[in-house]
């Protein structure tokens, strides 16, 4: 029993005719009646009644046609899942990363996505966040880690990878050192150093203070943690960081709670809905990097 064999039955099933099915499946007539009889003659019986101009199904063919059709189906299937193994081998996939942002994990899954899909041309890009998200819903990104509030971004999935409290930073000796917190408040009598706008931080910045009616002065503004850390440790201005990576400034600022801030900074991954089989794969090694056990 052969595929093609099943293709033509469930042709002239559907036809009811020999002559409209040959038409259908681009094969002579006399092909198709020769391929039904071999069919019926290994399954042992008569498919079709061929009595009158209609061609029908026998009992045997009523009983054959739906097995026929999953049959199809299912080899259908087979190609189409090594046709998304071909395409991985052969694609590219293009990832963007928030600007100023170091993520190991992301760089692991990375590796271990070249990895195991060695054919696929690899780019990677940074900018903003807000520039991510349109890059991501225009198909100019594939995937994208960026900095974001609580809020999904329209028209697209995300897998949030940190959540996390805004802090500030000061040298010791700061005027604000003698408060174990602060508020929006008290920063707003100090001039700021912080992320541009665009990025995650920033957007949680400065809804936070619109939402209290305070305007602080932005000082000095920075992409990268580093050169915030480090403008700020030179008494240029307060810094504001996420709790992670004021980690890493320990040795030279004091890092100071923001108080009256509930609405975390977000780090997460965001794609469009219905990724193909190269961002399915990325998103799994993702998922694998950041400590997720399963996959989307």
């Amino acid at each position: 029993m052969e595929l093609r064999q099943l293709e033509y039955f469930i042709a002239v099933a559907e036809e009811r005719n020999f002559t409209r099915a040959a038409e259908r499946v681009h094969i002579s007539q006399s092909g198709v009646s020769a391929q039904i009889r071999q069919l019926e003659r290994e399954l042992g019986a008569e498919l079709f009644d061929r009595s009158a101009r209609t061609v029908t199904l026998t009992v045997a063919g009523k009983a054959a046609l739906e097995h026929a059709r999953a049959a199809l189906a299912a080899a259908g299937a087979v190609g189409q899942a090594v046709d998304e193994v071909t395409g991985l081998i052969r694609g590219r996939l293009t990832v963007g990363m928030v600007i100023g942002c170091t993520v190991t994990p992301l760089f692991e899954a990375l590796a271990t996505f070249h990895r195991a899909h060695p054919g696929v041309d690899l780019s990677l890009l940074e900018d903003q966040s807000d520039c991510l998200v349109e890059d991501v819903r225009s198909g100019a990104v594939d995937l994208a880690l960026i900095g974001t509030t609580s809020a999904t971004p329209e028209g697209l999935e995300r897998l949030t990878i940190i959540s996390e409290r805004l802090v500030a930073l000061v040298p010791p000796g700061h005027s604000l050192t003698d408060r174990r917190r602060v508020t929006l408040r008290d920063l707003s009598s100090h001039p700021l150093v912080c992320m541009p706008p665009g990025t995650g931080l920033r957007t949680v910045l400065d809804g936070a203070c619109a939402a209290r009616g305070l305007r602080p002065e932005i000082a000095l503004q920075a992409s990268a943690a580093d050169a915030i850390a480090d403008l700020a440790a030179r008494g240029l201005g307060v810094a504001v960081l996420s709790e992670s990576m004021a980690a890493g400034y320990r040795d030279r600022l004091v890092a100071l709670p923001i108080a009256d801030v509930d609405t975390p900074a977000l780090l997460a991954l965001v794609w469009k809905d219905g990724p193909d089989p190269a961002v399915r794969a990325l998103l799994a090694h993702g998922r694998r990097s950041f400590g997720f056990s399963s996959v989307p």
